[in-house]
C-alpha cells in the first residue's frame, strides 16, 4: 500500500521539517530519505506512537528521529526531526506543531 508524505507547511509556508532536514550532513540526509522512502512504501514498523504523534526512529549515528502524524493510512505528515540526544525538546516541539495543524484543520473545515 502506497502513502503519501507530505511536510507540514506552517501558515507563513516554511516547513520545519525542511529546515531540519537541510541542516544534516550528507550521511545522516540520506538516511533520512531512506526512511521516507520506506515510509511511502507502507513501512511504518520503525515508528511508535503515543498522544497522537509518531516517533519514525532511525538506528544510526546518534539516533535520528523523525516525527509525524498519520492520517487515514495514506497520509504521513512530517512536521519535525531530532536526534536520541534532543528528543525530549524534538517531542515537545513536535506536539507544539501538532497541536497548530490540528487547529488550523478545524478552522479550515469550519469555513467550508
Amino acid at each position: 500500500m502506497a502513502i503519501t508524505v507530505e511536510e507540514y507547511l506552517r501558515e507563513d509556508n516554511s516547513s520545519p521539517f525542511n529546515a531540519w532536514f537541510c541542516a544534516l550532513d550528507a550521511q545522516a540526509a540520506a538516511k533520512v530519505s531512506t526512511a521516507i522512502v520506506r515510509m511511502e512504501m507502507g513501512n511504518t514498523a520503525n515508528i511508535k506512537w503515543f498522544d497522537g504523534l509518531g516517533e519514525y526512529r532511525i538506528n544510526w549515528g546518534p539516533g535520528y528521529r523523525i516525527y509525524l502524524l498519520e492520517e487515514d493510512s495514506r497520509l504521513i505528515i512530517l512536521f519535525a526531526g531530532g536526534t536520541k540526544a534532543s528528543q525530549k525538546a524534538d517531542i515537545k516541539r513536535a506536539a507544539q506543531l501538532l497541536r497548530e495543524y490540528k487547529s488550523r484543520k478545524r478552522a479550515a473545515t469550519r469555513k467550508r
